[in-house]
């Protein structure tokens, strides 16, 4: 006998499945309506973005972006299309805020500092920072603060800068012989490759208190180990803060799509090959007692205290904030 609720007929379960399609229809319309009813309250409670271009979804604007032959002409043009002074481009899930007009950038410079004081976290500053454990490269927070204090308290004060002058003037002796060496034997003089070498000198002087890992050379010029420390310092700043498409979409990561994560990874293993021995054995020293003075930036280091006596920095923190002071002030000290 056929249950009266369950029917074979075909009219009635066509019938069926189309009012259960329509059931279906509705609820998802229903939800959709709902969500952008929720979107559009929170918006209005938060206030609304600048114009900008209509995304795509998932990628955001990724794909007119990197398509672009100039990033910085096309948030330009589109900027000059939508006839504003702030614009917002979503690259990914990520909302990038571009400003032309000085009164706004100063609302969020200085007005509004203390939002917008924080760095962006990407993939290169977290991996040559160790985990956003150096300052310069660190999002805003407690960790920050800490290397922040240690910096301009122990490191970047009148007192250490007059305290290391003797090591500068050393290494520029060092610069003048090695150019008049070169000029009495007939050679010539790469510039830019003196003044390169004369950065890396002079930073590896007043952090580890030597001129060369290796034995260098006996008229002042840098040998293998220093032409390559200095080309690694260099590879790192091509690529720190590069366009990486996966700071936008972390789940693309690991898939090397910009080209720079294997030559990043490269450069800063090499700073770490000639860093971390001579950082092991200082702290060795120290703690030891072989060592009791300081003669360097990484003695400061190291020997920082906390309120309890015991070492403020970790070894991670001291390696970190090593390679940031590296290739932060070598070029620097170059130009």
């Amino acid at each position: 006998m056929e249950s009266p609720f369950v029917s074979s007929h075909p009219e009635i379960l066509s019938l069926r499945f189309w009012c259960l399609v329509l059931l279906v229809f509705t609820f998802t319309l229903l939800l959709k309506i709902f969500s952008q009813s929720q979107n559009t309250t929170e918006e209005s409670k938060k206030g609304r973005l600048p114009p900008g271009p209509k995304p795509w979804p998932i990628v955001g604007n990724l794909p007119e972006m990197i398509t672009s032959k100039s990033t910085f002409r096309w948030i330009q043009k589109l900027m000059n299309d939508f006839r504003t002074d702030i614009a917002c481009i979503r690259l990914g899930n990520v909302h990038v805020i571009t400003v032309s007009c000085p009164e706004i950038a100063r609302e969020f410079l200085i007005k509004q500092d203390v939002v917008f004081a924080s760095r962006p976290t990407n993939w290169s500053s977290e991996y040559v920072s160790l985990g956003y454990l150096a300052t310069l490269l660190s999002p805003y927070g407690e960790q920050w603060k800490k290397m922040k204090r240690v910096v301009t308290n122990e490191m970047v004060s009148p007192l250490k800068h007059q305290w290391l002058y003797g090591k500068r003037v050393e290494e520029a002796d060092n610069l003048v012989r090695y150019v008049y060496n070169k000029c009495k034997n007939g050679g010539l003089v790469d510039v830019r490759e003196a003044g390169q070498q004369y950065g890396g000198n002079v930073i590896r002087k007043l952090v580890f208190n030597r001129r060369y890992f290796g034995k260098g050379r006996e008229d002042g010029g840098p040998g293998f180990e220093e032409l390559e420390h200095v080309e690694a310092i260099f590879t790192v700043l091509k690529y720190l803060f590069g366009f990486s498409i996966s700071d936008f979409m972390p789940c693309l990561r690991g898939l090397n799509l910009d080209g720079g994560v294997r030559e990043l990874k490269k450069a800063v293993n090499i700073l770490k090959k000639y860093h971390d021995p001579i950082i092991e054995e200082r702290i060795q020293q120290w703690n030891n007692g072989r060592k009791t003075s300081k003669e360097d930036l990484l003695d400061i280091l190291i020997s920082l205290k906390d309120a309890d006596n015991s070492a403020l920095l970790t070894i991670e923190e001291i390696k970190a904030q090593i390679v940031v002071i590296i290739f932060f002030r070598a070029p620097l000290v170059a130009q």
